[in-house]
């Protein structure tokens, strides 16, 4: 993925190979949607729970740590609930811009610990839930809910991964 612009701001990620992994789950969630995943552009940043925090604050008037927020760079919700979000359309210059994801080390790692699940797991699911959010899909009702978390256990399988929300 040509446009796949990384920065870790806390070192801790480079123990996940968190470049590689982030590329892995951008590109399945690009491909599992019929979308080219190597004109996309995404900016992703690796932090910790006190950058993460602020962007919180500044950008959703929380000010609390949170494991993931994205900004899409433009508006693709659905015409009605469930129903699917407008799809991305290439600019002049061949790139299909997507927008921006923040992913924190500190809530991933709290909440893959409480899940008992290895932490690369929880974070990949986490990057394709941002992704998704990046293409219109949300979670604010139970129609679009349904319709995101079907296409996260589907995008999950194709990576090896189980159902995140699968009651144990």
């Amino acid at each position: 993925m040509q446009y796949l612009d990384i920065t870790v701001e806390d070192p801790r990620w480079d123990a996940l190979d968190f470049e590689a992994l982030t590329l892995r789950a951008v590109m399945t969630t690009l491909e599992a949607l019929g979308l080219e995943a190597e004109i996309a552009e995404i900016s992703l940043l690796g932090c910790d729970d006190a950058r993460i925090s602020v962007l919180n604050a500044e950008f959703r008037d929380k000010p609390a740590a949170t494991n993931v927020l994205s900004w899409p760079s433009e508006e693709r919700g659905a015409a009605s609930p469930g129903g699917p979000p407008v799809a991305p359309i290439s600019g002049p210059d061949g790139v299909l811009e997507l927008g921006d994801i923040a992913i924190s080390y500190d809530t991933c790692a709290a909440e893959a610990a409480l899940a008992q699940k290895p932490i690369s797991d929880h974070v990949t699911h986490l990057i394709v839930h941002g992704t998704l959010h990046l293409l219109g899909y949300d979670h604010e009702n139970e129609p679009d809910a349904a319709l995101m978390e079907g296409l996260e256990v589907k995008i999950l399988g194709k990576l090896g991964l189980d159902d995140p929300y699968r009651e144990t």
